[in-house]
């Protein structure tokens, strides 16, 4: 087949969002999301399609990449061609040629989801395995109890409590009201919510964003965070349990996050939450 490299621009990026919500299986509990692309749109449609990469065949899109930083990848394939050679070769191609815009010389970094032949490619290749991440899945069939928190879903009138529980949870000043505007404008955000979490004080205590694919399909938390000065009392996990909820609601099969296994407490706090870990997935890189 003949595969074709593309930066999409502004008018592609709704394509690529719809290829990554066909994509989206149970089977596959790590994997670029379309949430992934409705919170870099805050930033704005131009930067976003600037860092998005796609690669066609016959007028289909078969693989979406997505540049979370400018040496840092995030790739995924059409399910049904995972283990397809021709794509994993002209991939590699792609990424070891600078000159083809999709990564730059020197030490990058890549996530691909499990299962991909790509991986064993780039491997052979001269590739390394790279940081351990610790997927973690919430069923969905059944109802989720109730969080403990008051729960609201933040709107144009509420978006500077949202913002203000990201910034001091991430120790961020970036994520301001008019980035939020940004965001919730943006297509992706019509099947997501953010939702704030208050105690029993009234206090906005935490936040996070939900991302549904459509019905049936996983749905991703992307980001959670508690205020910083709230936290050890349980709210990451009471923030977590609302998140699965709000995703049952939007018609999720099962609520999706990912944390680096290094990072102990997040995995423990979704543990907690009811969130079953799945196996280890090893990003991959490259030294030069």
């Amino acid at each position: 087949m003949m595969i074709v490299l593309n930066e999409p621009g502004v008018d592609g990026l709704t394509g690529a969002v719809a290829a990554l919500r066909a994509w989206q299986e149970d089977r596959t509990p790590l994997q670029l999301h379309p949430g992934d692309l409705g919170w870099a749109w805050a930033l704005g449609a131009e930067r976003l399609a600037a860092d998005v990469r796609t690669w066609s065949a016959d007028g289909r899109i078969i693989a979406v990449g997505y540049l979370d930083g400018p040496d840092v990848l995030r790739l995924t394939t059409a399910p049904d061609l995972r283990q397809d050679g021709e794509l994993a070769r002209q991939l590699l191609a792609d990424l070891n040629d600078p000159e083809r815009g999709v990564l730059p010389p020197g030490k990058v970094g890549l996530e691909i989801p499990d299962g991909a032949l790509l991986r064993e490619v780039l491997l052979a290749a001269g590739w390394n395995l790279d940081e351990p991440w610790t997927p973690l899945r919430r069923d969905l069939a059944e109802p989720v109890q109730d969080s403990g928190l008051r729960i609201e879903v933040a709107g144009p009138e509420t978006a500077g409590v949202r913002t203000a529980v990201h910034r001091s949870a991430f120790g961020s000043p970036r994520f301001t009201e008019e980035i939020w505007h940004v965001l919730a404008a943006g297509p992706v955000y019509a099947d997501a919510r953010c939702l704030i979490g208050y105690d029993d004080q009234d206090n906005a205590v935490a936040a996070a964003t939900v991302w549904s694919a459509g019905p049936g399909k996983p749905g991703l938390l992307e980001p959670v965070g508690v205020h910083a000065d709230h936290r050890g009392r349980g709210h990451g996990t009471a923030i977590s349990v609302a998140a699965a909820a709000a995703l049952r609601e939007l018609g999720a099969s099962s609520a999706l996050v990912s944390t680096p296994s290094s990072n102990a407490a997040a995995v423990a706090t979704y543990r907690a939450a009811g969130y079953e870990p799945s196996s280890e997935r090893l990003d991959v890189s490259r030294a030069a």
